[in-house]
């Protein structure tokens, strides 16, 4: 394909105002709820079709199959899709360098209206799309709408961002001379998705790393194959050109190892744990036969995130922080606050405070619309069990701690919350990605501070308190990638909230802020003597 010929299949269409945050559903308007519904019905008569690989363009089918089931009800298959290995890793890198010829070419103009016009296709069945999030991961229509609406805001503003980047000039032009700033495309990407915002992180890092001139080979998560898959049709219906992104399911161990690994592979961006990032930095790390780049990761890897609420705070405002932020999603979020630091002449009120507002959470299918939906899979269920029983054994259970059958089967779990844990016990250090909460004490703000700096993640933090001192403080010494002051600390938002994190939590990459296109660039210095 010819840059002429893609240049007249995508209708080009302009920017026309700044970027502005997708606004939220309120579900309360019974037109919003009927919409939600019916979005619901269409889907549920969707479920179980089988998606093919998409490689250059070529639809293919395996023998190995990935069956993406709903947590809420196990025997409910979403959708079947096809088990990338990695006989199938040289195909669609070749697939992607092939088109990385063309679409790096074309106008950046051209790509962004490509993307908006994605993000308008989404914009026009939002419901739709929550509904598909509701069945396959379990979140309820709030958090549907959220993952959906952040997906919309990363298309709008990276597409945004990509016109600046792309206007950008060097700090002074020098006497004699003309001179350029140009930021240019890497080449190949492999983009390696989580399940928790299996379509905002999925479409943000895809995004990025095409609007910028990039192609992408898209490993989504096994858990959460379907609602990736639902994008790409988006892209094809928007125009996109085969082989610029190619859509490979399959396991991490064979072919997303296999991906990292290949010579031509010039930069990973991954979501997820801890574990797997610093497997997937090292092995990015090591040059193959024939690699003459040094690869680029992209990470970003969870946390152990806190809220410190001191003696001064607005205590109906932090006990409503801290139960939204450990328990949207049943805390199966990197920026989940699984710890509450609260200063000791509060600390009892607290607790009786948080434990009565816990109580008020319901737990069931989220379809139905409950506060708390499913966790993601038996192996996730049977993790956060093995927390709880440490959890008995350092501190006291004060709410929850039980799992509970439904006749369907779900893997459901009850908000939980621990008093009395030690800053350096199991349960304060290691991320459960459950709601699974620990209470921990301290007599002072900067004892409080120093418990929240102790682990070896720096994602996100909070702190409740009145003092423009401590405020201050804090600013300086609170050592996460996005900190927030009397709110809670999940719920980042597009051009606002820059999200990435110090430390363990990977590579603060700052997601949705004005830095994060140049990761998928390098920048070349043109000098032209007049």
């Amino acid at each position: 394909m010819t840059t002429a010929s893609l240049t007249t299949q995508i209708q080009p269409r302009s920017p026309q105002r700044g970027f502005v945050n997708e606004p939220f559903i309120d579900f309360k308007a019974p037109e919003n709820a009927r919409k939600m519904q019916a979005a619901l019905d269409l889907v549920a008569s969707q479920l179980g079709r089988e998606y093919d690989l998409i490689i250059g363009g070529r639809r293919l089918k395996t023998e190995g199959k990935i069956r993406s089931l709903n947590p809420a009800r196990p025997a409910q298959v979403v959708g079947v899709h096809q088990k990338a290995g990695a006989e199938h890793a040289q195909e669609a890198v070749q697939a992607a360098l092939h088109a990385f010829e063309f679409w790096s070419r074309i106008s950046v103009e051209t790509r962004v209206s490509l993307l908006l016009n994605a993000a308008e296709i989404i914009r026009q069945r939002k419901f739709e799309f929550c509904a598909w999030l509701t069945y396959e991961v379990g979140k309820n229509w709030a958090e549907a709408d959220a993952d959906v609406g952040e997906t919309i805001d990363f298309l709008e503003f990276y597409s945004r961002d990509a016109l600046r980047l792309a206007a950008a000039q060097t700090p002074i032009q020098y006497p004699g001379e003309r001179n350029e700033l140009l930021y240019i495309p890497l080449g190949v990407g492999a983009v390696i998705s989580p399940w928790n915002f299996p379509f905002a992180i999925m479409v943000g890092m895809t995004a990025a790393s095409i609007v910028t001139g990039n192609t992408v080979v898209l490993k989504p998560s096994s858990d959460a194959p379907t609602i990736a898959a639902k994008f790409v049709e988006v892209l094809e219906e928007a125009g996109l050109p085969g082989g610029v992104v190619n859509f490979c399911p399959g396991s991490g161990s064979a072919f997303g190892n296999a991906i990292v690994e290949h010579p031509k592979t010039r930069f990973i961006a991954f979501t997820g744990s801890k574990a797997v990032g610093l497997e997937i930095h090292e092995r990015a790390a090591k040059a193959r036969p024939g690699q003459i780049w040094i690869k680029r990761t992209i990470l970003e890897m969870g946390g152990k995130d806190s809220i410190l609420v001191c003696a001064d705070a607005d205590l109906d405002a932090a006990v409503e922080g801290v139960v939204a932020s450990a328990f949207g999603f049943s805390g199966q979020k990197c920026s989940a606050c699984s710890r509450a630091i609260v200063e000791a002449p509060i600390y009892e009120v607290f607790t009786e405070r948080l434990r009565e507002r816990v109580a008020q959470l319901t737990v069931g299918d989220p379809a139905a619309n409950h506060n708390m939906g499913p966790v993601v899979n038996q192996n996730a269920l049977k993790s956060m069990l093995s927390y709880i029983e440490t959890g008995k054994k350092e501190g006291r259970l004060i709410a929850g701690g039980h799992a509970f059958d439904t006749p369907e089967g779900g893997y459901f779990l009850e908000p939980t919350v621990f008093a009395g844990i030690a800053p350096i016990a199991l349960l304060a250090q290691e991320e459960i990605f459950g709601p699974v909460l620990a209470l921990i004490k301290v007599e002072n703000f900067e004892e409080g501070l120093a418990v929240a700096n102790n682990t070896e993640y720096g994602l996100t933090g909070a702190l409740y308190t009145s003092d423009r001192e401590r405020l201050n403080h804090a600013r300086r010494e609170y050592h996460v990638g996005n900190l927030y002051f009397n709110r809670k600390c999940t719920g980042a938002m597009v051009g606002a909230h820059p999200f990435g994190g110090f430390n363990m939590s990977g590579t603060d990459s700052k997601a949705g802020g004005p830095d994060y296109l140049t990761l998928f660039t390098q920048a070349k210095s043109v000098a032209e003597k007049l």
